[in-house]
């Protein structure tokens, strides 16, 4: 069995399980590990310890897809190059996972906790991050994201919640009752998804991205953001909600967002001569 090379049948087979685990491990429901793993060797030409670090690497590369991780198994990068294209056919042969459209925390009437954005934590990006990023462009997972309205929804409500209870909390009663969902009630056009206030009646027009994934999980910002962002600098902001499978987090950037991360033409609008 050592130095047996996987199959792309074996892949699909672990991958697989590595998802049933995940859907159980976000939901806090029982499961052994270990008994998964045994489950497994007689349909594999490998180790129980091979299938173990195997499902490390997978968790390595659910970081490059903007998802979730199974937590007992920690990510170990430098896997094989084909096994990023084995979730890649799990996910478009059985769509998105289901945790991909959170409920937890959307009617928490409580702020968010707020983190510093990775831009400007003093440290370097971890040594991997690099490889997790070539993963989320070759499958553009800022793209999917972004065409995942459910969970765009539910990271907006959650914002909406946050701005209210965090004026609240200063006292500032009224202008929480002021806080407007744009988005909802006119549509994507304004640039930004939620209108509301620092405590001292300064106008935040919020702009709000979501991932299940990690915080550096590339994002996708249309030209009329960009266009509002810079016309309104001083009261834009971008709110980037992470983790939103387990336990919502997020941080903001403000304008310029070049300052914070590099922006890409991804597609160009093709008008006739």
């Amino acid at each position: 069995m050592a130095g047996t090379p996987w199959t792309e049948e074996e892949f699909d087979l672990c991958v697989a399980d590595y998802f049933a685990m995940l859907d159980a491990d976000v939901s806090d429901q029982p499961y052994v590990k270990a008994v998964r793993r045994r489950a497994l060797l007689p349909f594999v030409a490998h180790t129980e310890g091979s299938i173990e670090k195997l499902h490390q690497n997978i968790s390595a590369i659910m970081i490059g897809f903007g998802l979730p991780f199974i937590k007992g198994y920690k990510p170990l990068p430098h896997y094989n190059s084909n096994l990023p294209h084995a979730v890649g056919r799990y996910l478009q042969e059985k769509g998105e996972p289901a945790f991909t459209c959170p409920t937890t925390g959307m009617a928490e009437d409580a702020p968010l906790y707020l983190d510093t954005p990775p831009t400007q934590r003093g440290a370097p990006p971890p040594k991997e991050a690099e490889e997790y990023l070539t993963i989320a462009r070759k499958f553009d997972i800022a793209a999917r994201d972004a065409r995942n309205r459910a969970l765009g929804r539910a990271g907006e409500v959650r914002v909406l919640a946050h701005e209210r209870a965090t004026l609240r909390q200063h006292g500032a009663h009224d202008l929480a009752k002021r806080v407007r969902w744009v988005s909802d009630e006119n549509g994507y056009g304004a640039g930004y998804d939620i209108s509301s206030f620092e405590p001292d009646g300064t106008p935040r027009l919020i702009e709000v991205k979501t991932t299940t994934g990690w915080d550096r999980t590339p994002f996708h910002i249309s030209r009329n953001e960009l266009a509002v962002a810079r016309r309104e600098r001083a009261h834009w902001r971008l709110m980037r909600d992470y983790d939103f499978a387990r336990t919502p987090r997020a941080f903001e950037l403000l304008p310029p967002l070049d300052a914070h991360v590099s922006l890409t033409a991804t597609s160009f609008q093709a008008d006739f001569r």
